[in-house]
């Protein structure tokens, strides 16, 4: 019989974003393989994280994908879905929400983010008064000056390898102290699960190094770019038919959608998606090929035999995965897709 650690993870109810909660349960297992199935219910006062009143606080914690914990040991990371007491979802459960979680979708989002300095309130690199250099010697830069905060992130992308959160790469951003990993993932849930756990990881990582981490899409005001969760997006059809017709429909599905997609991709992106710094304003629906500028890019690689994804870019760096998948899902699916 051995003692392991299960760290129950879960999105409270505050607004417009929820946050990471989390707690450890310990539970004798004779032999443990990972199943979220065998796991038991769990709950937590409601009360405290915005999700009952205190007079009914209980919420209920089901465990639905599990992940080895890297930075504990004999230890795993639960990640949940909140519910009422009578067991059905809780209304801020936005995972129970999907209504389609179809594996032939794969998604690879692109959380940027910025490493914050909190005795400053200055991402780190900033000097305390005034600004660094201009934008344009940051973006995937090596170097003293050029870069900050690379430790921390490369322990975060081992942390979610060991994880098995898969992740494709990391990369320096175009604002100095900002960041981005690419998270891959089939399914809107698993996907979602994916990223949720990668960033209860980054939050966890930054604690040992007194580092703040900010979501915000649009963290510096001014002339600096913000910070998006861009969503890569294909289904079987765009990766194995294919077709322009086909991609120009998937596209023109999107633009009636625009303010559908624009509630779910996080709040305040309005001061992200101006026109400016490689986004299309927020009021505008726009695609193109290989355009930065537009509101979904088609890759110059799928342009080419027209065979392959599409990118949405208007996902803020605070966006809900699960909300922005399963909202994709859906428009794709309303295409029209000429016979």
């Amino acid at each position: 019989m051995a003692k392991l650690k299960f760290e129950y993870i879960w999105l409270d109810g505050y607004k417009p974003e929820p946050n990471l909660r989390s707690k450890t349960k310990v539970i004798d297992f004779d032999d443990y393989n990972g199943q979220a199935d065998v796991l038991p219910l769990w709950s937590f006062d409601g009360s405290s994280t915005q999700q009952a009143e205190g007079h009914s606080s209980d919420c209920v914690l089901k465990p639905v994908n599990v992940y080895p914990d890297p930075l504990r040991k004999n230890a795993y990371l639960v990640m949940c879905e909140v519910l009422n007491p009578d067991l059905t979802p809780h209304v801020s459960n936005s995972r129970a929400k999907i209504e389609d979680d179809d594996k032939d979708f794969w998604f690879g989002f692109e959380q940027e983010y910025v490493l914050m300095d909190p005795e400053t309130n200055l991402p780190i690199g900033f000097p305390e008064k005034g600004f660094p250099a201009p934008q344009g010697p940051y973006y995937c830069a090596v170097g003293t000056g050029k870069v900050d905060g690379r430790e921390l992130v490369e322990e975060h992308l081992d942390a979610c390898l060991e994880a098995g959160i898969h992740l494709t790469g990391i990369n320096a951003e175009v604002m100095l102290g900002q960041w981005e990993y690419q998270c891959f993932g089939k399914g809107a849930k698993s996907t979602g699960d994916d990223l949720q756990v990668s960033r209860y990881l980054l939050f966890r990582i930054a604690e040992s190094y007194g580092l703040h981490v900010e979501l915000h899409p649009k963290p510096v005001k001014g002339d600096w770019n913000g910070s998006g969760m861009h969503c890569n997006f294909s289904n079987g059809a765009m990766r194995d038919e294919g077709g322009e017709a086909l991609f120009k429909a998937i596209c023109e599905a999107f633009r009636p959608a625009h303010k559908e997609h624009i509630a779910v991709y996080g709040s305040d992106n309005d001061q992200r998606l101006t026109g400016l710094h490689e986004t299309q304003s927020i009021d505008k629906f726009s695609y193109g090929v290989s355009d930065r500028g537009a509101s979904i890019r088609i890759p110059v690689n799928t342009a080419a035999d027209w065979k392959g994804y599409l990118e949405d870019r208007r996902p803020a760096s605070n966006a809900d995965p699960y909300q922005v998948a399963g909202r994709i899902v859906k428009t794709v699916k309303s295409a029209s897709v000429p016979v």
